[in-house]
């Protein structure tokens, strides 16, 4: 049969009009192109033309001055065709395991074929074969297996002509070389184009580091770890080290490369700085100007030495400016008052230059001259006093106490600075300004000194010994002083009082013969040496003990020694009976979810770390700090938004070993990353309770920075749910979310919003116990429980989000709630997408016009009803986390309300496309169908099972499809539930006959 008949010529003249081009992408290597050869193929068909009947044929023509070929079949008037056309040996690439064949064909619709549409085909097939070496033209069947099945989108008619384009994927190669092989059942083909190559990253330099190009890895490979170089004038203080995707995209950099010291960066190079300017450090930073007073002649300088003259502190960055000498204090004087003899204040002004430096100070010496007869001049030492101290003074006044009279001083006020001790070790030759003031002072008083205090020393029924204070205390022998002491009874009569005088030579006397039990008025004056009188004190009283006060006193004590022990019991035991309560009563985070309603209230409330000025402190009050060499890192298990996240072993000194999860930050970081990345620690530091995720600790005082929580066996729920599809029971999966709502039900208690509650930030361990991780986009409520936070931009997880908090950015408990109805939904569903494969956009018009997700299959009704409290459009009438862990725990202890099952529609709770194409047209192959409800491993099963038409799937019952090898509950209902919306339109199932 002619393989377009009349269309031949449209078909070419298609093709001369338009071409066949096809863009060669930079990260792509050819490995074989049959448009580009432009010459004979010599690909190998089979079998053997026999009568009229013909296989595959080589057709030829010109494109632009070049040989144009395309294979071409049509025998769609002959039954069980079985025609098979190969390539010519295909070297691979010693690295290559996968490679994409790219297909540009024409198929022509059975339906414009008079009497042959019965019979006749649209689909060809794909199959590849693995050899070590060229076979020639040996040819086996046997020994190619099936890649998939072609299928076009547009099929071409006697008007109108369709070039399709596919690619498709050959995984797991491994031998030398490999050959393409198609196959043709019975359907009218024309092979345009076939282009066989694989992906690669290419070289690049990310972070001033090399890569070289690399080959894409295959399916099972995921992310290829490759190791580059830093560029010429570059460091890295690990190796940088980037991640090629299968699609050959770079992704992940770590160990970021840093331009050394006396080198920045310019356009992916490392350039020397220019004179005159320096850089210390080996970071990402410019060269800088040198600054004031520092200079520098020679390029690639790490630092700029300072001008002659000028100096750097030991506190000094060698980064930062050098600083010149202060020059001397200014208007030294010294003030005297004679109500305060022996006391001086000196004072003085700053110095007019400071040298360009704040950390002025000042000290003082003094040396007195003529104290005593032929002394010379001597060191004051320990015998005045400073108040504040003499030496680093930051103040221009000091006051000078406890000066003998009859003596000469000399002060000196020495200024200083930082840079003052590499001054003294300077050359002789630099310039020194003055740095000190001296002040030459006399003190010659002669009047007597002061009584400042009396106090009782001792005293019984007949005498007191008492003391008293002078000021200024005498410095030498010759001035000894006296004193003059005056008592007399309270009691005397005012007009005629009776004194006792006496004098003395020390400040201390014990008086005599005195009444019991009365009271006596004391005072005492310094003579001067002429005998004249100093400032009286203030008269004192004091009072002899009474006969019986003898005997009371005795009693007194012991009656004080008895009440002390007495107390000192009673707060012991008083302590024991509080701390003995403290912790039957403090039992957990848990025990509010149980307890009476006036104490539903928690006991303390999550603090934002972002209120803190300084977000270290922060990290230092909620975090614990963790050695580095407690930690082992054993693998890689992930990359985050700041780095690697390993599997590792935290062994504390006295605490058993305990299997972590690490979180790194790469190096490179700037502090804002570094403040963002330990923020969650900061977080997660305030939690405790068995549904949220352990913070174990943080290593902050190292360079490489990192986050240590718990262990985590089974990973994130989603991806663990979608790896055990059907396994769970809906008792398993309720217990589940009843984890995950114990732990949102702390964090609200705790004021705290999470704003990214999904199954993706759930992690299960062994036990299948779910905690809530994931912190980076949380915030801390108001004061007002129905306070709201308002962010300032940024992305939203559209598909888990309210909708106030889509519109609005108002964020709540009750939104996290909403985020939790989804939560339920992907739980009960196996992990499956929410909304599926419809567009955010797609997705809040859907929740804006009141569409909900539908019940999953087998979901109870009693959960899904509850999902769609959380989802009503008015917050505040969605039930609390209080209200859901309550309901959860009633559906626990009744299994019997998980047994009724909520309606379900296959065609729209598992996503099926229609119960045809994905163009609105019947399927035509089972390939297609199985593809159609994410079942297409399956495939294979049904072909060996000898099912090959949607006729023979209508038939299937649920034994037939356990037999073909569908084990899994969850895939076992997916593939009935199509098959039972299949056949409610068998009316039009003729139309998907292959």
């Amino acid at each position: 049969m002619d393989f377009f008949g009349a269309s031949r010529h449209l078909l070419f003249s298609y093709v001369l009009i338009n071409g066949i081009l096809i863009t060669l992408q930079a990260n792509e290597e050819v490995l074989l192109d049959m448009k580009a050869r432009g010459g004979e193929l010599g690909w190998l068909t089979w079998p053997p033309k026999q009568g009229e009947t013909s296989g595959w044929e080589v057709t030829q023509k010109t494109l632009n001055g070049t040989q144009f070929y395309a294979y071409s079949i049509c025998n769609v008037g002959e039954r069980e065709q079985d025609n098979w056309l190969r390539t010519t040996f295909i070297q691979r690439h010693p690295s290559v395991s996968r490679v994409f064949v790219e297909l540009q064909f024409i198929v022509r619709d059975c339906n414009s074929f008079d009497g042959a549409s019965l019979i006749c085909k649209e689909t060809f097939n794909l199959y590849s074969s693995e050899a070590d070496a060229d076979v020639g033209t040996t040819f086996h069947k046997v020994q190619f297996k099936k890649v998939t099945t072609i299928a076009p989108d547009e099929r071409t008619n006697k008007n109108e002509m369709h070039i399709n384009t596919e690619t498709k994927v050959v995984e797991n190669l491994s031998q030398k070389g490999f050959y393409l092989a198609f196959q043709d059942i019975g359907a009218c083909v024309a092979l345009l184009s076939v282009r066989v190559y694989y992906k690669t990253c290419p070289a690049t330099t990310k972070s001033l580091a090399l890569f070289p190009e690399t080959v894409a890895g295959g399916e099972g490979q995921g992310l290829k770890e490759v190791t580059g170089r830093c560029i010429d004038n570059a460091e890295s203080v690990d190796l940088p080290r980037i991640y090629c995707t299968m699609d050959g995209e770079w992704v992940v950099p770590v160990g970021q490369c840093q331009c050394n010291p006396g080198y920045e960066e310019v356009e992916d190079s490392c350039e020397e700085c220019q004179p005159g300017f320096f850089k210390a450090e080996g970071t990402s930073g410019k060269c800088e100007p040198c600054p004031a007073n520092t200079q520098s002649h020679n390029s690639g300088a790490t630092y700029c030495p300072c001008k002659d003259g000028f100096f750097r502190a030991v506190t000094d960055p060698i980064t930062g400016p050098c600083s010149g000498l202060p020059s001397a204090p200014r208007d030294l004087k010294a003030t005297t008052s004679s109500l305060s003899p022996g006391k001086l204040l000196l004072s003085w002004q700053p110095p007019e230059d400071t040298g360009g430096r704040t950390d002025i100070n000042y000290s003082v010496d003094c040396q007195h001259c003529g104290c005593n007869e032929g002394s010379s001049c001597q060191p004051c030492g320990k015998k005045i006093r400073y108040d504040p101290p003499n030496m680093l003074l930051t103040d221009t006044k000091v006051s000078v106490s406890e000066l003998d009279p009859f003596c000469n001083y000399t002060f000196t006020v020495e200024v200083h600075s930082g840079v003052s001790m590499f001054a003294k070790q300077a050359k002789a030759s630099t310039f020194r300004p003055p740095s000190s003031a001296k002040l030459h002072t006399s003190l010659h008083y002669t009047d007597p000194p002061k009584i400042t205090s009396m106090r009782l020393v001792e005293r019984d029924t007949t005498s007191l010994s008492l003391s008293w204070d002078v000021f200024p205390r005498p410095r030498v022998q010759s001035q000894r002083i006296r004193y003059q002491l005056s008592y007399h009874k309270k009691d005397n009569k005012p007009d005629v009082p009776t004194f006792v005088v006496l004098n003395l030579e020390k400040n201390s006397v014990q008086i005599d013969n005195l009444s019991p039990g009365t009271a006596y008025r004391v005072k005492v004056q310094a003579l001067g040496s002429d005998g004249s009188q100093g400032v009286s004190s203030l008269e004192e009283q004091f009072e002899t003990l009474s006969e019986g006060q003898l005997n009371k006193t005795a009693v007194i004590i012991a009656g004080v020694v008895a009440g002390g022990v007495m107390v000192f019991i009673l707060t012991v035991i008083y302590c024991l009976h509080r701390r003995k309560r403290d912790t039957h009563t403090r039992q957990g985070p848990e025990d509010t979810y149980f307890s009476s309603p006036e104490q539903l209230k928690p006991l303390k409330t999550y603090v934002d770390p972002h209120t803190y000025e300084d977000p270290n402190v922060a990290v230092l009050k909620f975090a614990t700090e963790i050695h580095p060499s407690h930690i082992t890192k054993q693998k890689v298990i992930g990359a985050g938004e700041f780095g690697e996240v390993y599997k590792g072993i935290l062994k504390a000194p006295g605490k058993k070993e305990v299997a972590v999860a690490v979180k790194t930050l790469k190096p490179g970081y700037t502090e804002k990353q570094r403040q963002d990345f330990l923020s969650e620690a900061s977080i997660m530091g305030q939690f405790s309770h068995q549904n949220i995720i352990r913070l174990e600790g943080v290593v902050t005082k190292f360079k490489h920075a990192m986050i240590v929580t718990e262990f985590m066996e089974n990973g994130a729920l989603d991806r663990y749910l979608r790896d055990h599809d059907g396994e769970f029971s809906s008792h398993q999966l309720v217990g589940m979310l009843r984890g995950i709502a114990a732990g949102m039900k702390y964090l609200s208690e705790m004021s705290y919003v999470h704003r990214d509650l999904a199954a993706r930030n759930i992690l299960v361990n062994t036990s299948l116990e779910c905690k809530v991780s994931d912190f980076g986009l949380s915030r801390v409520l108001e004061d007002d429980p129905e306070g709201t936070y308002t962010t300032s931009g940024g992305k939203i997880p559209i598909r888990w989000t309210a909708p106030e908090a889509i519109a609005y950015r108002k964020f709540t408990s009750a939104s996290d709630v909403w985020s939790f109805g989804i939560v339920m939904w992907e739980v009960m569903a196996f992990g499956e997408r929410p909304y599926w494969d419809m567009s955010n956009h797609e997705v809040m018009k859907a929740i804006n016009e009141a569409f909900r997700l539908p019940a999953p299959m087998d979901c109870p009704s009693a959960v899904y009803q509850l999902m769609l409290q959380c989802w009503l459009q008015d917050r505040s009438k969605r039930p609390r986390f209080g209200d859901i862990v309550s309901l959860l725990d009633k559906l626990l202890r009744s299994p019997d309300s998980l047994k009724t099952i909520a309606d379900f529609d296959p065609r729209v709770s598992i996503r099926l496309p229609s119960t045809s194409g994905s163009d609105g047209s019947p399927f035509r192959s089972v390939s297609e169908w199985l593809e159609s409800i994410k079942m297409s491993q399956y495939s294979e099963n049904f072909t060996r099972a000898g099912v090959i038409t949607m006729d023979q799937v209508l038939q299937m019952k649920n034994e037939d499809i356990k037999n073909i090898g569908v084990r899994l509950p969850g895939h076992l209902k997916r593939i009935a539930y199509s098959i039972l919306g299949l056949k409610d339109q068998t009316s039009t199932l003729s139309v998907f006959a292959v």
